[in-house]
This record gives structure tokens, C-alpha cells and sequence, in this order.
């Protein structure tokens, strides 16, 4: 892949947008980070609440749960996005999105460690340039990770149920070059468009992609893992970073 781009950001193919963590942005919550990659900025809040969801006692389900929720501010497109709320109803991408959240962190939770307490990770788009998903599962799992060192300060819970991190980003094919971490310039106009959630060690949890009006050949389908794949490690190097830092500073 060639070094040299004409991206509008000027960066490389191969390199993500400035990504930065700021913890503690929602006092309340027990545990928040705001995300950015580039000028996509998303607050990530977990909040812990000491009950399940009722189907699990139910069932006799031991454990707790996980569950998350995503939402786009009226204010974080060019054009205002209507609330939910006013609509009457979660539109089809909103919920997409969200469980695509949940499954994300609870591939890297054991529930069964979380005792009976259910973990809200809340993940609400403040400014959209695209990749608002992917920086909502990067900047959840920070977030759930502050969560639950509370938890386990408190000694509500004996053990961390987190046995991994995990990240997502995304990669496409934009004018023939395959890029990665979509800017929205790229992602609306890109041929092929993937989101990609892995674990720090490398594992993948979900691959999402799609030719938009166009097809991809395999040996494109494995170039454009192995790009997700370097920014994804960034992306852990990035987590482990900030979360050092916080745990130093508690």
C-alpha cells in the first residue's frame, strides 16, 4: 500500500485519526470516558445497577448482565437528527447499533463474575464524522473497565469479569484505495465499507461489511482485515495507555 495520500485529512491509508480518551467526563456515572477519533466524539457512561433484567431470574440464569444503548444527539450531524423520543420509536440503525455495542463487551465479560448487577454502558454521539459505532465500542470498554474497578474497590465483586479489551474500526475501499478509519467524506462515497471488533489479543468478535454497489474480491477482503488489524492493535495499545494511567492515579 502506498505511503503517500490525498486523503482530506492528509493522512496515511494505513492511519487511524487522532484518537483521545478524556475519563470522568460524567461525574455520575461509575465509570465515563469521552472518545474522539478525529472530530467524531463520543461519551461513553457505565453505570452499575445491584439487580438483573427479570427474564434472567426467570430462567434461573446465574450472574449478571451486561446491555448497552447508543443514541445520536440532535446536534452531532449537519443536519439536525430528530430524538427518538419525538419520533415515537428506535429507528432500525439505533438499535442495529446498539446491540452491536452489547455483543462487543459482553464477548469479553464473564457474566457469571458480575454477580447480580446489571452493567449500562450508555454511548451518546456528541459529533459525527463517521465511525461513531466503532468509536462507541472503544470508548465503552474503557468505560465498563472504570465501572467495574469500582465494583471490585467496593468489594461488591471479588475478581474483574473482564478478561479482555476490546476496540473496533472501521476499513473501506474509497476511489479504488483501501483506507483505514473512515472519515463520513470517505464512508459515504466508499465502494466497500467494513466495521471490524476485535479483543486486544487479537481475536475477532464481529466483522460488518458490504459492497456499496460494488463487490470485493477475497484478496481485497484479507488486505482490508489485515489493515483493521494494525489500527485495532493501536487502538489496545491506546486502551491499556489510558487505563494505566487512570488506575496510577486512583
Amino acid at each position: 500500500m502506498s505511503s503517500t495520500s490525498n486523503r482530506a485529512d492528509n493522512r496515511r491509508p494505513d492511519q487511524l485519526r487522532p484518537v483521545t480518551f478524556e475519563a470522568n467526563i460524567a461525574p455520575y456515572a461509575a465509570g465515563s470516558v469521552l472518545v474522539s477519533f478525529g472530530l467524531t466524539r463520543v461519551i461513553c457512561a457505565a453505570t452499575i445497577e445491584p439487580k438483573v433484567p427479570t427474564w434472567m431470574k426467570q430462567q434461573g440464569v446465574p450472574g449478571g448482565w451486561l446491555t448497552a444503548e447508543y443514541s445520536m444527539l440532535p446536534y452531532s450531524t449537519l443536519e439536525r437528527k430528530p430524538r427518538d423520543s419525538t419520533r415515537g420509536k428506535i429507528d432500525g440503525r439505533t438499535i442495529e447499533i446498539q446491540r452491536l455495542i452489547g455483543r462487543s463487551l459482553r464477548a469479553v465479560v464473564d457474566l457469571a463474575k458480575l454477580g447480580e448487577n446489571t452493567l449500562w454502558v450508555d454511548c451518546d454521539v456528541l459529533q459525527a464524522d463517521g465511525g461513531t459505532r466503532t468509536a462507541a465500542i472503544t470508548g465503552a470498554y474503557l468505560a465498563a473497565r472504570l465501572a467495574v474497578q469500582k465494583l471490585i474497590d467496593n468489594k461488591r465483586i471479588p475478581e474483574s469479569p473482564i478478561a479482555d479489551s476490546v476496540a473496533a474500526v472501521s476499513v473501506g475501499v474509497c476511489e479504488g484505495r483501501e483506507l483505514l478509519d473512515l472519515a463520513y467524506v470517505e464512508d459515504k462515497d466508499a465502494e466497500v465499507d467494513f466495521n471490524v471488533v476485535m479483543t486486544g489479543r487479537g481475536q475477532f468478535v464481529e466483522v460488518q461489511g458490504s459492497g456499496e454497489e460494488a463487490t470485493f474480491s477475497n484478496d481485497q477482503l484479507q488486505r482490508l482485515l489485515v489493515l483493521a488489524q494494525k489500527g485495532l492493535k493501536e487502538l489496545a495499545a491506546a486502551q491499556t495507555a489510558f487505563l494505566t494511567r487512570q488506575l496510577l492515579l486512583r
